[in-house]
């Protein structure tokens, strides 16, 4: 059955290539396979880039290559005095893609905007539970069913959103994708045939390519979108072979059987500069990786305990061994090129003595713990394995047996999350909106508790800090409530802070218009290939 997968993944491939004679074709060498096609449901990268900068646009985009926020599906918005009502004015004229599927009969309007959110904001909401397990963990980590009152048709093209509280990140928020627009019409027609979890597997948007088929774990195929109000894009067929051993992307960037591939091994980055059919994309990621402790278990309930583990690692010799210079150690929950980084917090030292006896101060003896290891290459992981393996010697010193565990990715990313979870975990995170809160909030926040906080760590000192911080648009005072949350959470060390890394993708020198985004995303819109 395996073989038989693998041939059918090489016979799809070849068809795909063989086609770029009549049409232009871009193969992206993906790293993991979606979790699914509703961007609302998920906070993996690789879906997002299956999905939301795929199928769909959002009220508001980022530029490229940036954090500054632009129209998107909105052609204008207006903000109220006391910062509680966003108005947005849609664009007329917006056209839903066509597909084998479904044919959209109206352009997009408020209703559109309206099922989008209420869907997330909403337990009623026959969407709500729509695929197993829901969570809709994005807009329920970042508060969005409290801070949200109501999402309000204006007229077809004007969309009101009146919040409980001012919210100075709220426009960047919606540019994110799980903000991404469905139609509501595809939607009805799904619910009444009683197919509704086809929206999670069959996407139908606005965005500049449209779906065409999904060959699980092997290939996914787009073609553009002739009516997408940006303009249809210059390449015709989108095409992601997912590859997600990093080595085997770089061969077949090599083999000219993609043009782009992410993430290689830092080993091999030397190696793509020489070769002169490829250019290599360099940039500081706006990320961080982290070991996430379960801080509701003993004995990592104890930030003495947390603090110990962290001074046994050597995280240098991580940065080292995994990003071979691409990269630097990490002390804070915030990259140092984001606004607010606190400098002045003091990093835990390497120091296997120390550790040992606070160890011992704490009454811990003999301790087993298990070490979750990412199976997937991240922009700000690049080889989890291999870290896992140096905290694991690490920890023996001090007295500490580590069994290292992994799972299928989409399994790993919905166990790391249960409250009851053992274990520490190795995940990361790449900013999604340029904003602090992207981070402090998203990560570490009580709200995130069950979701994105895979430390389980609701600290209400914390918590109020970069609450207080969300409703203030003066950023001075922002950066300030930020420095002081940076230096409770090294004080509690909720994680061991690992690294920040520079972000490598090598591209073929027939691809133009194509970035490295410093959000982390890879879009393909305003991408030409040489035929």
């Amino acid at each position: 059955m395996k073989k038989f997968s693998i041939l059918l993944a090489a016979t799809a491939l070849v068809s795909v290539m063989a086609t770029a004679a009549s049409a232009k074709t871009l193969v992206y060498c993906s790293e993991a396979s979606p979790e699914g096609f509703d961007p609302g449901l998920y906070t993996g990268g690789q879906t997002f880039d299956a999905a939301s900068r795929t199928v769909y646009s959002r009220l508001v985009e980022f530029k490229h290559g940036g954090t500054e926020i632009e129209p998107g599906l909105a052609e204008s918005w207006t903000v109220s005095e006391d910062g509680k009502e966003y108005t947005f004015k849609l664009r007329k004229g917006v056209k839903f893609q066509t597909t084998d599927f479904f044919t959209p009969t109206r352009d997009l309007n408020a209703d559109d905007v309206i099922f989008s959110f209420e869907r997330q904001l909403k337990a009623d909401n026959p969407w709500n539970k729509y695929v197993e397990g829901a969570a809709w963990e994005y807009a329920a980590g970042m508060g969005f069913p409290e801070l949200i009152k109501s999402v309000e048709k204006v007229d077809d093209l004007t969309v009101k959103f009146v919040l409980n509280r001012p919210e100075a990140p709220f426009i960047a928020n919606l540019g994110m994708d799980f903000a991404s627009i469905m139609s509501k019409e595809y939607a009805d027609k799904l619910a009444a045939d009683g197919k509704m979890a086809q929206l999670n597997q069959m996407p139908l948007g606005t965005g500049p390519f449209t779906f065409v088929a999904y060959q699980p774990d092997a290939v996914i195929r787009y073609k553009a979108h002739p009516d997408y109000f940006g303009g249809k894009q210059k390449i015709d067929d989108l095409v992601f072979a997912i590859t997600t051993d990093a080595a085997v992307r770089v061969q077949k960037l090599k083999a000219g059987e993609c043009h782009v591939a992410p993430y290689p091994n830092a080993a091999d980055v030397p190696d793509l500069k020489k070769d002169e059919n490829l250019t290599v994309l360099e940039g500081p990621g706006l990320n961080v990786s982290y070991l996430a402790y379960n801080t509701t278990q003993a004995p990592f309930d104890k930030a003495e305990v947390r603090r110990a583990l962290n001074q046994a690692v050597n995280k240098q010799a991580i940065v080292d061994a995994v990003f071979q210079g691409a990269g630097q150690v990490a002390k804070n929950p915030i990259p140092p090129t984001m606004w607010s980084y606190n400098d002045a917090v003091q990093d835990d030292t390497y120091d296997p003595e120390a550790a040992k006896k606070a160890l011992e101060a704490a009454g811990v003896k003999d301790l087993k713990m298990k070490i979750w290891a990412m199976p997937v290459s991240r922009p700000y992981m690049l080889n989890a394995r291999r870290a896992a393996e140096l905290m694991q010697a690490d920890l023996a010193k001090v007295g500490v047996t580590a069994e290292i565990v992994s799972y299928e990715w989409a399994e790993y990313l919905k166990l790391s999350k249960d409250k009851a979870r053992d274990g520490a975990v190795i995940l990361g995170w790449t900013g999604d909106n340029g904003d602090p809160d992207n981070f402090l909030d998203t990560l570490l926040g009580c709200d995130a508790v069950g979701g994105n906080n895979r430390a389980q760590w609701c600290n209400e000192e914390f918590n109020k800090l970069v609450k207080d911080a969300k409703v203030t648009s003066d950023q001075a005072e922002r950066t300030k409530l930020y420095q002081e949350a940076q230096v409770i959470f090294k004080r509690e060390a909720p994680w061991m802070t690992i690294n920040h890394s520079v972000v490598s993708i090598p591209v073929s020198k027939k691809v133009t218009g194509f970035q490295n985004d410093p959000l982390g995303i890879h879009r393909f819109d305003g991408v030409d290939i040489a035929e």
